[in-house]
């Protein structure tokens, strides 16, 4: 009997499929494996690594890897020794990513410097050192607007809520909140009947992830968490515009 013919396409095609159900059937070992031995872990993805044989677990906040059979995890550092290139963070910064246009701005009062051409998203807390430390570097970068949500940690800041709410309730948002942060004036009285939408963005925060401040979101989705020089934010607003 004559062999049967394939098209070297279609056999192409195939091949790639019996991999890729291959990949997802491991993928879901994976998955069924760590449920059942950590019922707490939130396994938000579960890909192949750039080492054979070798899977990365994203939780949402922490990058780690298993074996195919799910019977080994490996917390730390995956580095290419050729290019001495940090995998796993440029992996972490990949999965962290946050589209611009996905970001609930209504949520945000902005802060407007020369034309504002470039956009910056930053979650901050009125009496977080850091957060003010971050407003003198920012102070000095032009051509961006800052969308500004305001994320008091009351655990750490007793007044920061009460502070955030003032702000958001003034007249002039930005006015008060760079007077506030910049020049150390106390936040304007809030008149009785506004409301800060405070919870709504502290649900926002738990969702993406965000455990402290500050916390930036770059305009290609870029996300950097802590405090950063005006240099490394304008060298980042330049890749993202």
């Amino acid at each position: 009997m004559a062999a049967m013919y394939k098209h070297p396409i279609a056999a192409w095609a195939w091949l790639c499929l019996a991999l890729s159900s291959g990949a997802s059937a491991d993928a879901d070992a994976i998955r069924k494996s760590l449920g059942e031995r950590y019922p707490g872990l939130a396994v938000q993805s579960v890909s192949p690594s750039p080492v054979p044989g070798i899977w990365e677990v994203w939780t949402g906040r922490e990058l780690v890897y298993t074996d195919a059979g799910g019977d080994h995890l490996f917390i730390g550092t995956l580095v290419d020794t050729r290019g001495r290139i940090n995998l796993t963070q440029q992996r972490v910064q990949a999965l962290r990513a946050v589209p611009f246009d996905t970001l609930p701005l209504e949520l945000t009062f902005s802060v407007v410097k020369g034309k504002g051409e470039r956009r910056l998203a930053v979650f901050t807390d009125p009496d977080c050192p850091f957060c003010r430390r971050l407003e003198r570097e920012l102070a000095q970068i032009d051509n961006v607007t800052v969308h500004v949500f305001l994320l008091p940690v009351a655990s750490l800041h007793p007044n920061a809520p009460t502070v955030a709410r003032d702000v958001w309730c003034a007249q002039d948002r930005a006015r008060a909140w760079l007077g506030y942060m910049l020049e150390g004036r106390q936040a304007p009285a809030a008149a009785e009947s506004c409301q800060a939408p405070l919870e709504q963005i502290a649900r926002l925060a738990e969702r993406l992830g965000v455990e402290g401040t500050p916390a930036l979101f770059f305009g290609n989705g870029r996300r950097v968490d802590g405090l950063i020089p005006a240099r490394e934010i304008e060298r980042l607003l330049q890749a993202g515009s």
